[in-house]
């Protein structure tokens, strides 16, 4: 999205040496994690800002103040909260839980969620939250992934805008490339 050419590095969290060289690199011990120019850079919403600011043309960000400002609000929105949302539905492009029954503490994080795609899409007119692509697509992304997995019932709109996102080159070369992947993680494998 920002124009970088980057190379990933899969990182397996139960490899212990994998996991000491993660802490070498990452002091959160956690990824994502960007190192570019001499920069070392750990959680989303940093690398996200990080990218804003080295790549300013790449439109991460809307550039009308207010507008600007919403983006910014519900990237870090979803970059702090939405806690049993991921807990509840764990990310797992590979799985389809078709009659998953969403548990009464995730719930008020999917109808807040639908709540602010909704004022996006509306009042920005799509088909992306801010028009354009911008980080507040790119830290939802996530989401639409785990919305389908354990099929989410969304508005038209809604499922418009997932759509939208799965249609994104860097989001479907993204899933492709989870596709792909030969390591599970077991814990995602169970039948819920």
């Amino acid at each position: 999205m920002a124009g970088l050419d980057f190379a990933e590095v899969p990182v397996d969290p139960d490899d212990p040496e994998q996991r000491l060289e993660l802490l070498l690199l990452s002091p959160s011990v956690r990824v994502p994690r960007l190192s570019h120019d001499g920069v070392e850079v750990w959680d989303t919403l940093a690398i996200a800002n990080y990218l804003n600011e080295t790549f300013p043309d790449a439109g991460l960000l809307p550039t009308e103040r207010v507008k600007r400002s919403h983006c910014r609000s519900i990237s870090g929105e979803i970059h702090s909260g939405f806690y049993n949302l991921r807990s509840a539905l764990p990310m797992n492009i590979k799985a389809q839980h078709e009659h998953f029954k969403i548990f009464s503490g995730a719930r008020p994080d999917v109808q807040r969620i639908k709540e602010i795609w909704s004022e996006c899409l509306s009042v920005y007119g799509g088909p992306f939250l801010f028009g354009k692509p911008t980080m507040a697509d790119a830290m939802y992304a996530p989401v639409c992934t785990r919305f389908r997995t354990y099929a989410v019932e969304l508005e038209p709109e809604l499922d418009a805008y997932c759509d939208t996102i799965f249609a994104w080159k860097p989001m479907a070369e993204w899933i492709k490339g989870a596709l792909a992947e030969e390591d599970e993680i077991i814990e995602l494998e169970v039948e819920f």
